[in-house]
């Protein structure tokens, strides 16, 4: 065997490494963020048999040691998914939130008393199946060495035509339709947040890999590139959770959280492929079967969706950037928490 074929293999084991730590994080974090939700709900619960219920406008589950313990669990969740972003391609990492939605329905299934029906459990397997599909043929990526080289291809042409087309697009939404449309339209709050949470994916994946060569010894902290990319992560966050919040108090989050999933992950994936070139040097085999595996991830989701008991005291989480953890945790802070409205982690 020559040295170049030595050396390909050698870089494709590291990339499926790579690959696999990203995948084992998420998986991590839909595991955490999908029990946080049962046990902070558990703590709601008690907290809400002895004085006035959260959705009442009471605060007892703050002084509730089981609330504050989902809370940390949730946090750790958001933790081990900021960290995915450094390791694996949005394209795998994204699609993988909708683990935390099998989770959560089946520990409240067994601890809740909430009836997981067939079709749920349908929707279960469609999203395993889903997932396995996705990570089996989830692209490499390239290996980058300083932010000046994730710099580049944030500022390469088909990006920008993408950064300046999503800016126009958000602009029209906030400016002329949510005036007009924003209380009956649920695809002008929703379309906000998809178009920012694709480049809010951007930014923290981009935020991430500094974060990651600065660890292993190659310091990041005096590239103003750095900074950029930090601002423009909390400015699209604080931007998205605020129509989020927008979405979830007009609408009915058994709607808002299927759609939202569809075009938070679909924009987001395209915005990889632009910027990261995830599909290059991908077999069209390989392409379409992630799309394939997508696909069978949304329509899993919709079915659990679909089959879930409503709960008209339910509370879950806090914010995160997955369209699907956003959904669930950004719920918490609009109804639950008096002055708790930024995002942590750093989104069904």
């Amino acid at each position: 065997m020559d040295a170049s074929s030595s050396s390909s293999l050698v870089s494709i084991e590291a990339s499926f490494f790579e690959n696999l730590k990203g995948f084992i994080l998420a998986v991590v974090s839909s595991a955490f963020i999908g029990s946080s939700f049962i046990v902070k709900k558990l703590g709601l619960q008690r907290a809400g048999a002895s004085g006035v219920r959260a959705s009442s406008g009471g605060y007892g589950y703050l002084k509730e040691p089981l609330w504050w313990i989902g809370m940390i669990t949730m946090i750790v969740g958001e933790l081990a998914n900021f960290v995915a972003y450094m390791f694996a391609p949005a394209v795998l990492v994204t699609p993988l939130g909708a683990l935390s939605i099998i989770v959560s329905a089946v520990l409240a299934h067994f601890f809740l008393k909430e009836k997981l029906q067939k079709m749920g459990i349908l929707g279960c397997v469609l999203c395993i199946v889903g997932s396995t599909l996705i990570v089996l043929h989830a692209p490499s990526e390239s290996s980058l060495t300083s932010v000046e080289e994730i710099w580049e291809l944030a500022t390469q042409p088909a990006f920008l035509l993408y950064l300046a087309s999503a800016i126009a697009i958000v602009l029209v939404l906030i400016l002329y339709c949510e005036p007009r449309y924003g209380q009956t339209n649920i695809m002008v709050y929703i379309g906000i947040c998809s178009v920012i949470g694709s480049l809010t994916v951007m930014s923290v994946k981009a935020v991430g890999i500094a974060i990651k060569l600065t660890i292993e010894g190659s310091s990041q902290a005096a590239s103003f590139q750095t900074w950029v990319f930090v601002m423009v992560a909390i400015t699209c966050i604080i931007t998205q959770l605020n129509y989020l919040n927008k979405a979830l108090d007009t609408f009915n989050t058994t709607v808002v959280s299927p759609i939202y999933y569809a075009l938070f992950t679909s924009l987001t994936i395209f915005a990889s492929a632009i910027m990261f070139k995830d599909w290059s040097g991908q077999s069209a085999s390989s392409i379409v079967s992630v799309l394939c595996g997508f696909i069978v991830v949304l329509s899993g989701t919709l079915i659990l969706h679909s089959t879930r008991e409503k709960d008209p005291a339910s509370v879950t989480g806090f914010a995160s950037y997955h369209p699907i953890k956003q959904l669930e945790l950004v719920q918490h802070v609009n109804d639950h928490t008096p002055h708790l409205s930024t995002k942590l982690s750093f989104s069904n």
